[in-house]
């Protein structure tokens, strides 16, 4: 089982030069993905006159989110590895590929970057509402949370194989894609139940912006669950013990 790979850190490391230098590469990518994903939202609703529910909104949220996804993880990734994502940097936790420390670290700087890119549109859409995420009618809370724990499920799991594992080989020059692409796929699968969010600190900023925190629990217990499920599977099944090495302190 890799549980037994997990590392706390040394108390330097919260202040390493590397450490605070992939933080804030984190904090960048998530500025860059929540602004476009909250913001095509935002913008859908305003040229429909609030028809951001639709098919058609779906389908632009679903876009939006998979090409900003696909920049933000391309421009971290050879800083931080490109994470954008609490859960994914839980399940990179889980499978012994980052330490705790480095991890919180991790966590601020993600969750600060979707507040600013919230509140960098609420000010730059003269006051328009960065609308926290919401289960649908007829979805309970743990019809949600199961939603939010395959969709997270997928989302690590394809980070595993195109990002973690030692033997990817060039697959791992599209792994951004890819990422990009399950998270668009899984918009599609899940975001007229749940908004399928996949992502704590996504759902983070409009909550806070928006003071909004009805069911907020299950986009981070779900996205948890999930990462950590999609973890230990792939690393217990699909890498080596024998192979497997912690991944360099500016990747994963």
């Amino acid at each position: 089982m890799p549980i037994y790979r997990i590392a706390i850190g040394t108390p330097g490391e919260a202040s390493h030069p590397d450490a605070l230098k992939a933080a804030l590469a984190e904090f960048f990518s998530m500025i860059i993905f929540v602004f476009a994903g909250q913001g095509s939202g935002m913008a859908f609703s305003k040229l429909t006159d609030g028809g951001a529910s639709t098919p058609a909104g779906l389908i632009s949220a679903s876009l939006a989110h998979a090409f900003a996804l696909f920049v933000a993880v391309s421009v971290g990734a050879n800083i931080s590895g490109g994470h954008v994502n609490p859960a994914v940097t839980f399940g990179a936790f889980v499978g012994g590929h980052i330490t705790l420390l480095r991890s919180i670290l991790y966590w601020i700087a993600q969750l600060l970057g979707s507040v600013v890119a919230c509140l960098l549109l609420k000010f730059s859409t003269g006051g328009l509402e960065t609308s926290a995420f919401a289960l649908s009618s007829g979805v309970s809370s743990w019809n949600a949370v199961v939603f939010e724990i395959v969709m997270t499920f997928g989302l690590v799991y394809t980070v595993y194989a195109t990002a973690v594992d030692p033997k990817k080989g060039n697959l791992g020059t599209i792994a951004p894609i890819a990422i990009g692409f399950i998270v668009g796929a899984n918009i599609l699968a899940g975001g007229a139940f749940d908004g399928a969010s996949m992502n704590p600190a996504v759902s983070f900023g409009p909550a806070v912006v928006s003071w909004t925190w009805t069911n907020h629990w299950v986009y981070w217990l779900g996205p948890f669950i999930g990462a950590a499920i999609a973890a230990i599977v792939y690393d217990h099944i699909f890498i080596d013990d024998n192979a497997h090495q912690p991944l360099p302190a500016n990747d994963f």
